[in-house]
């Protein structure tokens, strides 16, 4: 990632931030919308599911060019993910999730570079993660 994707990134979640929980309440729905099988994955009250997911988002943006930082708490939340039942092929889900809820929280802000900025963000995350599913890390085209 450049220094103006990460700086692009951690401004708009700045925006984010302040909208917390309505973002993070979109951010599930997109994500049953889109998958309804990932539902019962979750607990019946999503409040803490939603401050976990805005928590976990925040450690992984403040660590955006230090991914050393971050890494194995990375992939222990890709661990406990595989624990909790989720697949490694739903990544495209829940990518597809994350940018309609940046969309819906951000408007106008969110134009092709801030969705291209996102998109490698969470797909280099993602690689992290898949490391404990598979062994190794995924590669994105």
């Amino acid at each position: 990632m450049t220094p103006q994707q990460v700086s692009l990134i951690r401004r708009q979640f700045g925006i984010v931030a302040e909208r917390k929980d309505d973002f993070a309440a979109a951010f599930y729905d997109a994500l049953f919308y889109v998958d309804p099988t990932l539902r019962p994955l979750f607990p019946a009250d999503m409040r803490p599911a939603r401050q976990q997911f805005v928590k976990a988002l925040a450690h992984a943006i403040l660590a955006l060019d230090d991914l050393d930082a971050v890494i194995e708490d990375v992939r222990a939340l890709g661990l406990r993910h595989v624990g909790y039942g989720a697949e490694p092929d739903q990544d495209n889900v829940v990518g597809e999730a994350l940018l309609s809820a940046l969309a819906e929280t951000l408007g106008e802000a969110f134009d092709g570079s801030a969705q291209a900025a996102w998109a490698l963000a969470y797909g280099t995350m993602t690689d992290v993660m898949a490391g404990p599913a598979t062994g190794a890390p995924r590669l994105h085209a």
